[in-house]
């Protein structure tokens, strides 16, 4: 038996005027999803737990199958992981986006445009987090590159108890009450400030500019975390498996659980990625003898963030075509489970994450059909499937079935 989760990241939404009610997940063009719902068990889960942010981490740890509310430790620290940077047990981790903001002389009183920089080009973005690091390291500060906008900044024997704001829960908000507070944050506050004049004039930026793109007008800090201790998921489970990602932080879990991180030419994080190279990525890993892969499409929580409708329906629609569907060609013949999920909803209305339970298909090929009007969206799973779960027991669940 080979066993594959498809995650699409903040797959699900809220029901939308602009969409007569509909969620995108509900208006998508998604034949492969809706063809498997009616052979499926459907259901809701539970992945972000009462009082934790609801942050792609937390809920990616429980699809893993991990309880974040036992495990998790932070953000950065498991990006931090994919990206190679050794953690030692004192050091804290922290996100550092590149974003774009509003050109106020008071820095206190911009506005975040872009949490993204948009969607700044790895290339580019190295550039720029070179120039940071050479002005900024020093004094147990270290800042590496990571993808796109992602990057990352280790501070030894830094504080954890910095209160810090995700910038994309603050798109077209002004910045003002969402500076740094607490233990540490004069420090984290001045590296930011710092960052707009080591930016400025850069290069990369100019070039941006005269090509009508966002530049990177400033870093940004948070999602703080300490080195993680997850169990590996051959000993929790028995099986050996892959992670299939664009972004550092489901690659880093998937390292920290003693999985093997794949790299996809073309993967991107966003809705111009390569999707039919992940499927046919799960495809190759199982072929070489893995047990289980996880592959996680990030676009339509991008599309989420950044409000964009119709690219949030295009994306889930991309995703059914050429990774499910690539998928299930694939495994036409062989012996199979499937798990499709969101990680938490990205309503378009808010432009960031919601803690609401999202719905569930395990399928396992040859099943029958059991409901001749399943669909997949959140309507039906809430209203005809099974009783809602916590995120973490989904996946003892999949694997038991």
């Amino acid at each position: 038996m080979k066993y594959i989760v498809l995650l699409g990241d903040g797959m699900s939404d809220w029901p939308l005027e602009d969409l007569s009610g509909k969620t995108p997940l509900e208006a998508a063009y998604k034949p492969n999803m809706d063809a498997l719902a009616k052979r499926s068990s459907l259901g809701m889960v539970y992945n972000v737990p009462q009082g934790m942010p609801a942050g792609s981490d937390v809920a990616n740890l429980s699809v893993f199958g991990f309880d974040p509310r036992e495990f998790y430790t932070g953000r950065s620290p498991l990006e931090a992981i994919s990206m190679g940077i050794r953690l030692a047990d004192d050091d804290i981790a922290l996100r550092c986006n590149l974003v774009t903001l509003s050109d106020e002389a008071d820095y206190s009183h911009r506005t975040m445009l872009d949490y993204s920089a948009g969607e700044i080009t790895t290339q580019e973005a190295g550039e720029l987090i070179g120039a940071v690091a050479e002005a900024l390291n020093g004094n147990g500060l270290s800042f590496y590159p990571g993808v796109s906008y992602r990057h990352c900044l280790v501070w030894k024997k830094g504080p954890m108890d910095i209160q810090l704001t995700p910038p994309h829960d603050i798109s077209g908000k002004s910045i003002k009450d969402h500076l740094p507070k607490g233990n540490g944050s004069d420090l984290i506050n001045d590296l930011m400030r710092k960052s707009v004049d080591i930016l400025k004039d850069h290069p990369v930026n100019k070039k941006r500019i005269e090509r009508g793109l966002n530049p990177a007008t400033s870093i940004w800090l948070w999602g703080q975390g300490r080195k993680p201790a997850i169990p590996l998921f051959v000993e929790k489970y028995g099986l050996c498996g892959s992670a299939i990602s664009a972004v550092d932080l489901i690659k880093g879990i998937g390292i920290a659980s003693g999985m093997k991180a794949v790299e996809v030419e073309g993967a991107t994080g966003n809705i111009h990625t390569n999707f039919k190279g992940k499927a046919e990525a799960a495809l190759k890993e199982l072929r070489e003898g893995r047990d289980f892969v996880y592959i996680h499409v990030e676009a339509p929580d991008e599309c989420g963030h950044q409000g964009q409708l119709k690219d949030k329906i295009r994306s889930i629609e991309l995703i059914d075509r050429d990774v499910l569907g690539v998928l299930l060609k694939g495994l036409e013949g062989e012996d199979y489970s499937l798990l499709i999920l969101p990680d938490h909803p990205t309503p378009i209305a808010i432009k960031t994450h919601s803690s609401d339970p999202v719905p569930y298909l395990i399928y396992r090929s040859g099943s029958h059909i059991i409901d001749e009007n399943a669909v997949y969206t959140e309507a039906y799973c809430k209203d005809h499937g099974e009783t809602q779960l916590e995120g973490f027991r989904l996946m003892d669940r999949f694997l038991q079935e």
